[in-house]
């Protein structure tokens, strides 16, 4: 996020894109309700759904799963056509504007209608109008823009348009991605990725490489080819290529596309080690299966969506002879070669502010009485609310020239239907916790599809009978919810439940830049199942 949670209130209009934000994200969500219904700021919502904020929207646009991209370029075209950008902010703080308007000409409101099934383009000009005259406006999004093989391109076409309203760099503002899980922001932020050291620093550079030798005080030499991200290992350990499997804190055979082809990598390895606080869906397949601890049974930080870092404390004693995580991976570590000596949580963070510039300035003292949010490069610092005020870190702005392409998978005559997933506010990611939740899983026991009217009728299906759905990757039996919520021709299906298991279903194909899984659209088939 470049913006902050507590900022909200500073805020005049809302996009919300692809993020079904109450569900997801329940306090934001609230936070946002309260602004629209209470103090009259301005809304947009743009999802396939009919999500709980389209009823307070200003307006709605439901579009076809995966057409993101051609939304946000519809809006540009029009705000450039009707001089309602910050020109004077995009002719000092950007460059790649010509380059972009150029590419925006062809995006007329009726040529972007017809891309994202919308029968009014007049809607696309009143929400345009609305984002541009109603300053700051902060737009929202989550998987709904990143989960696709376009997905990079979503991310930089959210840039685009705030680039083009001025509206990064102000507080109130921002592109402020909704992180799914706790600290999957800090994950990101350690090196958690195929690429990067901590803080970013790609693994390609020869002095990031000498620099982490010489703070992990290893003889090793650090590779500097950027590793592979989960579903390239998967493919990788089909075909031979990797060996062992070390899974911690994940739940691939649930999470990841295509769960056939999971269940056949994890089988294929030699090995398979599987640290985590229950026995998942994956663990059941590990060879060894190593007990962590939950967060309440541990010390540390996380960081989390608006990259404010938290302290965690131990308040309850841990369960049976689970060990904190990185005591496990110490002396994995050491058995192998390193010398680590950490001693507790902190002894890591001591190091983590050595070789991550923008945690610098972060200590535990300071943690436990302020609110500190990277980067904050100096304990003198008071951490950064908001990103990119008065310049980039790059300098200029990037304005990036983006066409729209469609999914990998479109409908036919097979499979006429589009299948998108997403989650249900009372359960979180694989279910790995919340189904472990008597109370949680007595109010949303099992899963479901949602088919809109038109479709059930068409298929001859009421609510709550049992139906077939279908793709070229699997099939599922589960029930019915006849709503209005999805489009027309589409249908929605939650991913916690293993006995409805929805990745059985998504296609694992991936973005060219960043390696991310088009969950969020496959062409599917429905068929009523008869008793």
């Amino acid at each position: 996020m470049t913006n902050s949670i507590r900022e909200i209130p500073l805020t005049e209009s809302f996009l919300i894109i692809g993020s079904n934000t109450t569900d997801n994200h329940p306090v934001i969500g609230s936070m946002i309700k309260n602004e629209v219904i209470n103090k009259g700021k301005k809304l947009v919502v743009v999802d396939p759904r009919k999500i709980e904020l389209a009823k307070y929207a200003d307006v709605y646009l439901q579009i076809k799963p995966g057409t993101n991209v051609a939304i946000l370029n519809g809006f540009m075209h029009v705000i450039i056509g009707e001089n309602l950008l910050d020109k004077e902010y995009v002719s000092t703080r950007c460059e790649g504007y010509d380059e972009m308007a150029k590419v925006l000409e062809k995006y007329t409101p009726e040529h972007v209608a017809k891309i994202c099934g919308l029968d009014d383009p007049s809607k696309i000009v009143e929400a345009a109008r609305i984002l541009a005259q109603s300053k700051p406006m902060a737009l929202y999004y989550c998987m709904g823009i990143t989960q696709f093989k376009s997905g990079v391109n979503g991310v930089k076409s959210c840039a685009n348009l705030q680039m083009l309203l001025g509206n990064l760099g102000i507080p109130g503002g921002g592109v402020n991605p909704l992180r799914g899980q706790n600290n999957v922001q800090g994950a990101c932020d350690m090196g958690a990725l195929n690429a990067v050291y901590p803080a970013y620093q790609p693994v390609t550079s020869e002095d990031n490489q000498k620099k982490f030798k010489e703070a992990w005080k290893t003889q090793v030499e650090l590779s500097v080819k950027p590793g592979l991200t989960i579903v390239e290992s998967l493919n990788a350990a089909i075909a031979g290529d990797v060996k062992a499997l070390y899974v911690f804190g994940e739940n691939p055979v649930m999470s990841d596309p295509n769960q056939h082809h999971v269940i056949e990598a994890l089988e294929h390895v030699d090995l398979l080690v599987v640290q985590d606080i229950v026995l998942t869906e994956t663990a059941e397949l590990a060879d060894v299966v190593l007990p962590g601890r939950a967060f309440i049974e541990k010390e540390g930080t996380a960081s989390n969506t608006e990259r404010r870092v938290q302290m965690m404390h131990k308040v309850v004693k841990p369960a049976g002879e689970s060990q904190d995580d990185w005591w496990i991976l110490m002396q994995i570590a050491n058995r192998m070669g390193a010398n680590w000596d950490y001693t507790c949580a902190k002894d890591i963070f001591e190091e983590i502010r050595k070789v991550t510039p923008s945690y610098a300035g972060i200590t535990y003292e300071r943690l436990e009485k302020e609110l500190i949010q990277w980067p904050c490069p100096t304990e003198g610092h008071p951490g950064t609310q908001y990103l990119h005020k008065d310049k980039f870190n790059r300098g200029l702005g990037l304005m990036s020239a983006i066409e729209f392409t469609p999914p990998a998978e479109d409908v036919d005559l097979e499979y006429p239907m589009i299948l998108t997933t997403g989650r249900v506010l009372q359960h979180f990611h694989t279910g790995t916790m919340s189904r472990n939740s008597k109370i949680l899983d007595e109010i949303c026991p099992e899963g479901f599809i949602e088919l809109h009217p038109m479709d059930a009728s068409n298929y001859n299906v009421s609510d709550g009978e049992v139906v077939s759905i279908s793709t070229r990757r699997g099939s599922i039996r589960m029930k019915a919810r006849v709503t209005d919520k999805p489009k027309p021709n589409v249908v929605f299906m939650p991913f916690h439940f293993v006995e409805a298991a929805a990745n059985k279903l998504t296609i694992d194909a991936l973005d060219p830049t960043c390696k991310i899984p088009e969950f969020k659209v496959c062409a599917c088939k429905i068929e009523k199942v008869n008793a």
